[in-house]
């Protein structure tokens, strides 16, 4: 986010809640983009300094974890212990949002911006995109890894669980892998990140199944590149599922690799099925786009293209394009210059 602003000629600092020194930014800055923020007591105390000084607040998230009355739906909550399920009983940042002198609030996805407008507050979209290191690194990669791909033949599905959150979602494709190991015999599966494996699908498949750690973001896209089909599963009508944003269908894109996702809001408002990528609702539907894939080396090829095209055009940070949000951010700045030169002649 912060990046996006600096290329748009935006002066930005970023830093963490438990910075020691956070209450006095509110004289150092114009504009505040609270970002998952705990509602702590000097979090409390710098947005009093803000309101004090009439500065502008803005709510940011990229999931539902604000709003304590989602937080059944994710996985990982039920594992926390008790003093971390304390921080989160109020949602995470949820006071700041409900407070009247916050207007604006931004978010990744359609699906989070009808939620933040329940709020009686406006609301811009600001997608997950890909930095431009991100997109240095990719590139770098596919010059690497061109010829070592082509002569493989082994086909790799990889799945990239991110966080120890996705064990559910996961499960959406357990049964699925199950019938795409027994009809390919040469089919293996990379697993990244924290994830509880099913017994069923560990016991019987073992040998084809690659478990790697949690890794750096550049050792994550050599990871990505090292795969032929990317996983991105979610369960389909879970609020907090409906609200991840494509992210795992552009990190995969901007590599060349052809995603199946889940039939979400947001990867059905991504993907152009068939074209960039697929998307399943069901799991015979899952097994006949795998096996599309699996099938057909030209198709792979191609969606992994298409994919790579719309990461660039629509997710890399260079090509951002969020205008009425810009220029809603230069009034905000022009006001507090007038507010300054007000508060100066008195």
């Amino acid at each position: 986010h912060a990046e996006e602003l600096e290329l748009k000629g935006f002066k930005c600092s970023v830093t963490v809640q438990d910075n020691p020194w956070l209450v006095r930014y509110a004289d150092k800055f114009k504009v505040f983009i609270f970002h998952r923020v705990l509602y702590t007591p000097t979090v409390e105390k710098l947005i009093k300094q803000i309101k004090e000084q009439n500065k502008e607040m803005i709510f940011e998230t990229d999931d539902l974890v604000y709003d304590p009355q989602y937080l059944k739906y994710m996985d990982y909550f039920k594992e926390m212990n008790k003093l971390e399920r304390k921080l989160y009983e109020n949602g995470v940042g949820g006071e700041i949002l409900k407070d009247s002198y916050l207007k604006v609030c931004t978010t990744t996805t359609t699906f989070l911006a009808d939620k933040l407008a329940e709020f009686n507050k406006k609301v811009f979209i600001v997608p997950n995109r890909l930095c431009q290191k991100d997109v240095e690194i990719a590139e770098k990669i596919l010059e690497d890894k061109a010829e070592e791909k082509r002569s493989s033949k082994e086909i790799k599905i990889g799945y990239f669980s991110g966080t120890i959150s996705h064990n559910k979602d996961f499960a959406v494709v357990t049964e699925v892998l199950a019938r795409i190991f027994k009809k390919y015999p040469k089919i293996k599966l990379v697993l990244v990140g924290p994830l509880d494996i099913e017994n069923k699908l560990i016991n019987e498949f073992q040998d084809r199944i690659e478990q790697l750690p949690y890794v750096p973001r550049e050792k994550h896209f050599e990871n990505i590149a090292k795969v032929d089909i990317n996983l991105a599963p979610l369960e389909i009508g879970n609020p907090f599922c409906e609200a991840k944003s494509e992210l795992k269908f552009f990190e995969a894109g901007i590599l060349k690799v052809p995603t199946v996702a889940s039939a979400t809001r947001t990867f059905r408002e991504a993907i152009e099925d068939g074209i960039d990528s697929f998307i399943a609702s069901h799991p015979q539907e899952w097994v006949e786009k795998l096996s599309r894939l699996i099938e057909d080396k030209d198709l792979r090829e191609r969606i992994g293209q298409k994919a790579r095209e719309k990461a660039l055009k629509k997710y890399a940070i260079q090509n951002a394009d969020n205008e009425e949000y810009y220029q809603y951010l230069r009034q905000q700045l022009t006001n507090g210059d007038d507010r300054s030169r007000k508060q100066a002649k008195k």
